[in-house]
């Protein structure tokens, strides 16, 4: 029986006057490690995970629904990221808040619009 075991990556597809700045976004403001890097291409890398931003020749502007994909993150230190991030001129949508679940969490969007949320596990929660 053939059964999905893992989650290789997801792409974040952007035209190529943005891709300059969305890759800035990711490498520099949020200190993403970079894989791969090549015009219009970059790929960050944790342990085989990855998170792609490329440019694809049909896709024009900046995201037409946000709500449509949410990239999650997974960080330590949450507070001075935000700190950080405000001083760069990052606008969050909710800052940092206790979840249900004993997590942290708070959500940006990135400079297409995607939604962004950065998460610090509970001590109890993390894997």
């Amino acid at each position: 029986m053939g059964v999905v075991t893992d989650l290789a990556g997801v792409i974040v597809w952007t035209s190529a006057d943005r891709h300059p700045g969305l890759a800035a976004f990711y490498r520099d403001l949020l200190g993403l490690p970079v894989r791969t890097e090549r015009e219009g291409f970059i790929n960050f890398d944790w342990q085989g995970r990855r998170l792609i931003v490329a440019v694809h020749s049909e896709v024009a502007g900046p995201a037409r629904d946000a709500l449509r994909i949410m990239v999650n993150l997974v960080v330590e230190g949450l507070d001075e990221l935000y700190g950080r991030l405000q001083a760069a001129g990052v606008d969050f949508i909710r800052p940092p808040e206790i979840e249900h679940w004993g997590g942290r969490m708070a959500t940006l969007a990135d400079p297409d619009g995607n939604i962004v949320q950065l998460l610090e596990m509970a001590a109890d929660t993390a894997e």
